[in-house]
């Protein structure tokens, strides 16, 4: 953002600003971007810090922060971008947005801001430390007021009680609203409507009368309940920035004055000109403060989805303190605390199993309804249910940094997150309500100059209408309130948008590139054959292959290990150990010379396998490696260890292609194993023998052509091929790095996530479009009406009460249209739930 400081506005502290730099590893650094910074025009000085990587910048006359930071760059380095959050209170419409990211980004040191209508936040972007307390000031410059929101986690229980009490004040202000309305619209569009209702106003209160007490009710009504449009409106006219509450102000204003002179003075106004307009102004204000109330009830459902996560968190926990558990506040617990769950409870924390076992419902987490057996050293997640068995368990992670805490706030950034497809908005609105208002004015005119007597009445009626039926709510709520709906949906779903963007990229995505171990498979290698020769005894042959494994720390020892552990197998002890590597291990069990190794190792000692060559056949044409064992140089069995298919792989690959998208494999596993497991799934294109490094090039060979590439990964190796795709999806089961490095996470593991994913990015996008043209095409159709363009060729006119009531059903209709995606169905788990496991063969 390229904004110019100007040094005798500042005060010296003022002149000084931070940036973090990253990168720098010397002191010849230092003095790299010393000089880089100092030959920018308008720095005054440049001190360098190598220990805290900071720079601070003394800028003398008019200076600009986007050079300085340029000039880093330039110099090789980069400069740490910091995010923080306010939220923001008294935002109507899409030019309050506007107003507020103008006003933020104008603060010294904020580099980019995203203000978000539906979650009323703001996400501020600076290149250092930004003073919060210029930030406030900046929103109430503007304004509006600031809120601060809690660090570390989230502030969802607050902010729904602040919902709840705006939505009681908007309740109490419509019913006064509409109790002190209705006598006015009766007393006014009564007596046009229907002649007996006239006679009677007539007969029983007379016409001066009814105006006065048209004139006292409407006055209450607008300064009243609605002295809520007067105290943003005027402010923001007074700024020569005027906004939705604005237009409200003048409109209403315009109305309620004319009818004043018309009520105490119509010898000011034309001969036939003395109508009065008290019904149009409470009318505008009443069915403002519906729409207003509607609004606001629907926001409040918009964000159920963060409230029922937070609400998924235990409030106490049982702690051990002095010998014994106590009931203390969640938030008194610290890493390393003991702590006991008793069944039906939850689970406070993460944390590890140190003593007792249980089944534990992880549904909220992984999806799966089936509670999982936990015993002592099995990691267990907060807000997980206790069912059957009383856990003690040792505290690991707390408050923000718990899983729930991490899924809040990745579901929150996703949520105050702004879409491309946001811009074609931005633009619009910026300038939109200055340009109804000149609309409004020209209309006046034009029916001032070229209408029928009364044509100050007529003039007044459509330039009122004009500004009521434009206000730009449904424009700014258009885009906000269906992604947090829908990423809402997604994280009940288990699928996190770590960032807003990934809704409009993930729906473009022409292809799916999987890694193979941990996202295909499950990522641990189990024993699945062992054939054993005549002579030799299944359980015998696994003894003593297990007993030499177990010296061996290669993944298919611990696979075999773990099979004879699982069959409750006995293992002996085995003595003069050795690897030969590339081809096998030998070692002696109970005076037996066992060996264990791959073809060659065989053929090197001179050990015939050739019995076996129909099995190792049949093993290789499934995508397995055939190893073998050998007893006292006779081949006593053929064995294979392999990496399963997760069960649900198949239906999610389904899936993908019954959405029209291509599925790619990435694996570092040979040509011959990859095809096969390739082949059984169904899967179009194999990229085998990749090395970790080769994962970004292959992702870019997939790209050719311009296609856009979704990669799925789990494992640090995964990093850099998740950052390059133009969407990477992270199985949440797998590290940190990958998690880190993605745009959406998987948090079960389950591949069908993906499908559901791409099937909820599309139904989102198509939603936001739906409420895009409604809004753009309502205020396109509906202000030519009003302006009474159609009326001198017999078409339809608006009266500033129907245009109020237009004005609000837009927004109800935006907000009601984004609520359809809570019921969203996945179609990838739909389907599964209708299908049996489908038999897939193992991958090696």
């Amino acid at each position: 953002m390229n904004r110019m400081i100007a040094s005798k506005d500042l005060e010296p502290a003022e002149r000084v600003r931070s940036f973090e730099i990253e990168g720098m590893s010397c002191a010849s650094c230092v003095g790299r971007v010393e000089r880089a910074i100092r030959n920018v025009p308008g720095v005054e000085a440049a001190a360098v810090n190598l220990a805290t990587e900071r720079a601070e910048v003394t800028f003398g006359w008019d200076a600009d922060e986007a050079s300085v930071v340029a000039a880093i760059e330039g110099a090789g380095y980069e400069v740490r971008t910091a995010s923080m959050e306010i939220g923001i209170e008294g935002m109507t419409c899409a030019s309050c947005v506007r107003r507020v990211e103008q006003a933020l980004a104008a603060v010294p040191g904020v580099r980019s801001v995203a203000v978000n209508l539906a979650t009323e936040r703001a996400t501020i972007s600076s290149g250092g430390y930004v003073d919060p307390v210029g930030l406030e000031a900046a929103v109430r410059n503007a304004g509006y007021e600031p809120r601060r929101l809690e660090a570390g986690g989230s502030s969802g229980e607050e902010r729904a009680l602040a919902k709840e009490r705006e939505l009681a004040a908007l309740k109490r202000d419509l019913v006064l609203a509409a109790v002190l309305t209705l006598p006015v619209f009766v007393l006014e569009m009564g007596s046009h409507l229907i002649p007996a209702v006239h006679m009677f106003v007539m007969d029983t209160v007379g016409m001066q009368e009814s105006r006065l007490l048209q004139f006292v009710l409407t006055t209450l009504v607008l300064f009243g309940p609605g002295r809520r449009f007067f105290a943003k409106g005027i402010p923001a006219l007074a700024r020569l920035a005027p906004d939705m509450n604005s237009l409200v102000v003048v409109g209403t204003t315009a109305a309620w004055t004319y009818s004043v002179v018309a009520t105490f003075a119509p010898g000011l106004l034309p001969v036939g000109g003395d109508a009065i307009y008290f019904e149009a102004a409470a009318v505008i204000v009443t069915l403002i403060l519906l729409g207003r109330f509607l609004e606001a009830r629907a926001k409040g459902r918009t964000g159920a989805a963060i409230a029922r996560l937070v609400g998924l968190r235990a409030k106490t926990a049982r702690v051990r303190r002095d010998g014994r558990f106590v009931e203390v506040p969640l938030e008194d617990v610290v890493v390393g605390d003991l702590i006991q769950v008793r069944p039906g409870e939850k689970l406070p924390v993460d944390g590890t199993v140190v003593e007792g076992s249980s089944f534990v419902d992880e549904s909220m987490i992984t999806g799966e309804p089936v509670p999982v057996e936990k015993g002592v050293g099995a990691g267990v997640v907060g807000a997980t249910m206790n069912t059957t068995g009383s856990l003690t368990l040792r505290a690991e992670k707390v408050g923000g940094d718990t899983m729930l805490a991490q899924i809040i706030r990745m579901v929150e950034a996703a949520q105050g997150g702004k879409l491309p497809i946001q811009a074609l908005v931005d633009r619009v609105t910026q300038w939109f309500v200055p340009a109804v208002m000149a609309v409004a004015a020209v209309t006046f005119v034009a029916w001032l100059v070229f209408g029928p007597e009364p044509a100050l009445s007529a003039a007044l009626v459509h330039a009122v209408a004009v500004l009521i039926i434009a206000c730009p709510c449904a424009m700014g709520l258009a885009t906000p309130t269906s992604i947090m709906v829908g990423t809402g949906r997604a994280a009940e779903l288990g699928v996190l948008f770590r960032k807003g963007e990934a809704l409009q990229t993930l729906r473009d995505a022409d292809v799916v590139a999987l890694d193979k171990t941990g996202t295909l498979t499950l990522g641990k290698p189990v024993l699945t054959d062992l054939v054993v020769t005549d002579g030799f005894a299944e359980t015998e042959v696994l003894s003593l292959l297990a007993a030499v494994e177990a010296r061996s720390e290669h993944p298919v020892a611990a696979a075999v290990v773990a099979e004879a552990e699982r069959r409750n197998v006995p293992v002996a002890d085995a003595t003069g150990f050795e690897a030969d590597p590339g081809f096998g291990v030998r070692a002696r069990v109970g005076g037996r010379e066992v060996v264990v190794g791959a073809d060659r190792m065989m053929a090197k000692l001179g050990i015939d396998v050739a019995r076996f060559s129909d099995v190792a056949g049949r093993l290789g044409g499934e995508g397995k490696s055939p190893l073998y064992a050998a007893v006292d140089g006779r081949a006593a069995a053929v064995v294979a260890v392999s990496d399963p298919v997760k069960p649900t792989t198949l239906e999610a690959i389904r899936a993908l292609h019954d959405m029209g998208l291509g599925v790619a494999m990435i694996t570092g596993d040979n040509r011959r194993t990859a095809e096969a497991v390739a082949a059984s799934l169904g899967i179009d294109e194999v990229i085998a023998e990749v090395l970790p490094a080769g994962k970004v090039e292959a992702v870019k060979r997939l790209r050719e052509g311009g296609r856009k590439v979704a990669f799925v990964g789990d494992g640090i190796n995964d990093a850099p091929a998740l950052a390059e795709a133009d969407v990477g999806l992270a199985v949440g089961t797998g590290t940190d790095v990958a998690v880190e490095s993605a745009d959406v996470v998987l948090v079960a593991g389950d591949l069908r996530a993906v499908a559901n994913a791409v099937a909820l990015s599309k139904a989102t996008i198509r939603n936001i479009r739906q409420n895009l043209f409604w809004a753009f095409a309502y205020n396109a159709a509906l202000i030519p009406v009003a302006a009474g363009l159609l009326q001198p060729f017999g078409g339809p006119t608006l009266s500033p009460a129907l245009a109020a009531g237009a004005m609000a059903l837009s927004s109800v209709f935006v907000l009601g249209n984004a609520m359809r995606l809570k019921r969203f169905a996945a179609p990838a788990r739909e389907q599964a739930q209708g299908s049996a496991a489908p038999d897939v063969p193992a991958a090696a």
